[in-house]
């Protein structure tokens, strides 16, 4: 199921240059491009990405899993559908990326209550600052924070960033994945 997803990320998502012409939110330029939307907007990604995610968090005992809109909202929603198929339901919610100023002010959407036992996930970490964003924003509604997993790591330091503040940080694909890939033919 990985090596299809890594497939899947290479065909939709994974774009590679010679020079560095990618430029980061961070305003760097990369030889690397990561957009996993398209894969996990895809039905076969969003089953693929559901299933490894579910698998990946699934002994920990949580509640819900969720991260920052938009990045982490279909891997959220893959992984909560994978969940209930799999005999241990969990709840997906959504972290804004601006804070709600009507109705009930709050930072979280879903089905939550504080103190209850979150994975805080996203698609791509580079250096982690989204990811730990939505980490301190869980946290300041009351949730607790036990594990963080992205979709791909960039090997930039991002996921040693995030450990800083979750302790159990894993990722289900990493760039010298997706390098390998490319490199065998299947980008």
């Amino acid at each position: 199921m990985k090596a299809e997803l890594i497939q899947l990320l290479c065909q939709k998502s994974f774009k590679y240059s010679d020079t560095p012409s990618f430029k980061l939110v961070s305003g760097a330029t990369s030889h690397y491009y990561v957009n996993c939307k398209p894969t996990t907007l895809s039905a076969r990604g969003m089953y693929l990405v559901g299933r490894l995610m579910f698998e990946a968090i699934k002994d920990v005992g949580l509640d819900a899993v969720g991260g920052l809109t938009f990045g982490a909202d279909p891997i959220a929603v893959a992984t909560a559908f994978a969940s209930e198929l799999g005999g241990a339901p969990l709840n997906a919610f959504s972290i804004r990326k601006t804070q709600k100023d009507h109705g009930i002010v709050k930072w979280i959407e879903g089905d939550l209550a504080p103190g209850q036992r979150v994975a805080v996930i996203d698609d791509v970490a580079t250096t982690g600052g989204s990811t730990i964003k939505a980490i301190e924003r869980a946290r300041s509604e009351g949730l607790e924070v036990v594990k963080s997993v992205v979709l791909v790591d960039r090997q930039e330091g991002g996921l040693e960033n995030i450990a800083k503040h979750v302790p159990d940080v894993s990722a289900l694909v990493t760039r010298d994945e997706l390098m390998a890939a490319r490199k065998a033919g299947l980008a």
